[in-house]
């Protein structure tokens, strides 16, 4: 870990109730950064925010829905109100959707899927952003995939966003490289997390097939990807921008 790189800095975390995200959130106050958890899941999130202020972290829950503009600039909002400013966002919150071919896939998930895990991350930078400038810098990380670089069979929504965070992710590091702003992504493989317990208890039978994808033979650790978001957002990445870091055993090396 990075130690003192993010000390008295304010960092949001989206989707911070759960997985990557508390663990990211965890990570951040571990290291001095005082930190939103933001979730439309009110329970975990609360939790979250309980685990950092039970080990002497500062910390408040902001209930948000990141496919809704009105509430993405309320918690970005309520963020500055209480803090004063934003210094690092991880814009991480996402859903799976289906495994379907694309005939099968239902509309309706299609369009969720995208409000969520593209759109939600487009309008979080939306709102962010104008704190960073008017600070004169600050750090933005989204969440990707490797499903953001490579073709995965039967998730056309899930790999469509992720194509598209990757490519938002080059584009707005690009409009703010000389304003003091940076912004990267990460691209996990498969990270043992709540999302993906859910999916392979639905599909065990291609458990095997995943595991052996990775050429480390295991699944990453929610713990392996925060430490390269607080990375990121720290000062020791300052020559970092318009990056998508792959944290994936080796599954695309392949």
């Amino acid at each position: 870990m990075i130690s003192g790189k993010i000390e008295g800095k304010v960092a949001l975390v989206t989707g911070g109730g759960s997985g990557i995200g508390r663990a990211t959130a965890l990570a951040f106050a571990r290291e001095g950064a005082i930190v939103t958890v933001a979730d439309i899941a009110v329970k975990t999130a609360e939790e979250t925010a309980h685990m950092i202020k039970k080990a002497g972290g500062q910390a408040i829950f902001i209930q948000c829905d990141v496919a809704k503009a009105s509430e993405v600039k309320t918690m970005v909002e309520k963020t500055i109100e209480t803090y004063g400013r934003l210094d690092c966002a991880f814009n991480n919150a996402g859903i799976d959707g289906l495994l379907k071919p694309i005939v099968d896939y239902p509309e309706e998930i299609w369009n969720q899927v995208l409000s969520i895990n593209l759109t939600g991350v487009w309008l979080c930078m939306k709102y962010e952003i104008p704190q960073m400038l008017k600070q004169g810098r600050g750090t933005i990380v989204n969440t990707a995939s490797v499903a953001g670089l490579i073709g995965t069979a039967g998730l056309s929504a899930y790999t469509a966003a992720k194509h598209g965070v990757v490519g938002i992710t080059k584009t707005v590091a690009l409009e703010y490289a000389k304003a003091g702003i940076r912004v990267n992504a990460v691209c996990p493989g498969t990270i043992r997390t709540p999302l993906v317990d859910r999916f392979f208890i639905n599909n065990p039978e291609i458990l095997e097939f995943i595991l052996e994808a990775h050429p480390v033979g295991r699944f990453g650790n929610v713990d392996e990807v925060a430490e390269a978001v607080v990375w990121l957002c720290s000062d020791s990445a300052s020559f970092v921008t318009g990056h998508s870091m792959v944290i994936d055993g080796g599954l695309t090396a392949r």
